[in-house]
């Protein structure tokens, strides 16, 4: 047989199938199945949406019933109409945002000037929160307008508002900014 280019691909076609399927062996006896004992087999389960954007998608969050009440485990809905248990990159990541040991779990400020964060206790960061609120609505607050029509208004503040939030707690948030007097409310899903 004289060697051609044809000839000698064929026979590197052969060779490589040979060696990639001949070492995996085929046997057709029956096999015993062993199930494992998984983490969640006694695991409490509840339903929830995603965080990350305003698709919706619906979750599932394990957690242990014998242990601190922590997430062992998240993963997607199947019986939910919107993602059918399927989630993208980011609800798949879900679990690190509530198990993360890098995760800051007090209030960080930094003070105007400064380079450095400090922490702070809850209760001091709504106090200056609220006054800070409070300050900045009574120097910019309007009354009426140029053309005499009551606006009752600020423009000193904004909201910019993520998709973390259910439909009932963004109306409840809504009808706290309307009655701060804000125009300028927006939300931004992919916070």
């Amino acid at each position: 047989m004289s060697i051609c280019r044809r000839n000698f691909l064929k026979l590197s076609g052969l060779a490589v199938a040979a060696t990639a399927f001949g070492g995996l062996g085929f046997d057709l006896k029956p096999t015993v199945a062993r199930a494992q004992q998984f983490k969640l087999q006694n695991a409490k389960q509840t339903t929830t949406i995603c965080c990350y954007c305003s698709v919706g998608c619906g979750l599932i969050v394990s957690t242990a019933k014998d242990g601190p009440g922590r997430a062992i485990n998240v993963e997607g809905d199947p019986d939910h109409p919107i993602n059918e248990g399927s989630l993208c990159a980011k609800g798949a990541s879900l679990y690190q945002l509530a198990e993360n040991d890098k995760r800051v779990l007090q209030p960080m400020y930094r003070a105007p000037g400064s380079d450095k964060w400090e922490p702070k206790s809850w209760d001091w960061m709504y106090k200056t929160i609220a006054r800070r609120i409070k300050d900045t609505r009574d120097q910019s607050f309007e009354f009426k307008d140029e053309k005499g029509n009551v606006v009752n208004r600020t423009e000193g503040l904004a909201s910019v508002g993520s998709a973390a939030l259910d439909n009932e707690e963004l109306w409840v948030y809504q009808a706290m900014l309307r009655g701060l007097g804000l125009n300028y409310i927006e939300h931004q899903a992919r916070i």
